[in-house]
């Protein structure tokens, strides 16, 4: 497996794959990587014929008081669990491969980089937005591919897709899940043990909240509201939303349908986690 450097370096091997016919896969990451980053590797090795993965801590999508100087940063780490998943490189480029100096240009995907994650974290999917932009520029890829706990994300994304008319396929693969249901994320390692607990209430939200639709109940407004009802039975976490929104747009519905996501987002301590399903 090649370790590669510099967009020159993405593009030529790119370009080399599918002058020979082959198809092209890229799975994005910030590293510090995990079974459920995994499981997109091995969604891309299925499905093309090489794949890349980048290993980049992106600074836009940070905010001035969030976790980018301590975000864990594992590359050696990182390129051995790629390797053994399929991955033929890892791209691990520089900040300032990414962002030359005097950089100017971000890509802002309006409305939606405003909700969910975006109301919480302004600037967040701008960042997103941008850097996926710059990997998917530089690869080429035939499909790029993302985790659904990443839901809002991935919308924000499919949209920047769609209106820049890029040529990669967005592809969403299921949230990969520890034994007792804790959504996999690289954050889980800033959790105590206490935390870890504390943690699974947004798993217990999420399958209640199923089993209220699976029931007959359809209303936001009930769905929403059991969901806090549980989250108030743990005082220490402090809920940032609870939203049922239509996937594609982000935007609130009233009515659960077959395809609308109900999202969730807690600090458990210092730790901010997110969860969602997806209805139907």
């Amino acid at each position: 497996m090649q370790i590669l450097h510099t967009v020159a370096e993405l593009r030529q091997w790119s370009w080399e794959g599918r002058k020979s016919g082959n198809s092209v896969g890229l799975v994005p990451t910030m590293g510090a990587l995990h079974a459920g980053h995994a499981s997109l590797i091995r969604a891309a090795r299925a499905s093309c014929d090489q794949v890349a993965v980048s290993v980049f801590v992106n600074p836009t999508q940070f905010g001035p008081n969030e976790d980018y100087s301590v975000y864990p940063r594992t590359l050696e780490a990182d390129c051995a669990l790629a390797q053994v998943h399929g991955a033929d490189v890892v791209f691990a480029p520089a900040v300032d491969e990414l962002y030359p100096a005097g950089a100017a240009t971000f890509v802002d995907v309006e409305g939606l980089s405003d909700r969910l994650d975006g109301a919480s974290r302004p600037g967040h999917f701008r960042g997103v937005a941008t850097v996926v932009a710059k990997l998917l520029i530089a690869a080429e890829p035939d499909r790029a591919f993302f985790g659904q706990k990443d839901a809002a994300q991935v919308a924000v994304l499919r949209r920047m897709v769609a209106d820049l008319r890029l040529p990669s396929e967005v592809v969403i693969c299921p949230i990969v899940r520890e034994p007792d249901g804790l959504a996999l994320s690289s954050r889980n390692v800033y959790l105590s043990a206490e935390e870890r607990i504390l943690a699974l209430t947004l798993i217990r939200v999420i399958l209640a909240t199923e089993g209220l639709v699976a029931g007959g109940e359809r209303r936001a407004g009930t769905l929403i509201a059991a969901a806090i009802e549980t989250f108030a039975t743990e005082p220490e976490i402090c809920v940032d939303y609870v939203e049922l929104v239509n996937w594609a747009t982000l935007e609130p519905v009233e009515t659960a349908v077959p395809g609308s996501l109900f999202a969730v987002a807690a600090w458990v301590g210092a730790t901010r986690l997110i969860d969602n399903t997806i209805l139907g």
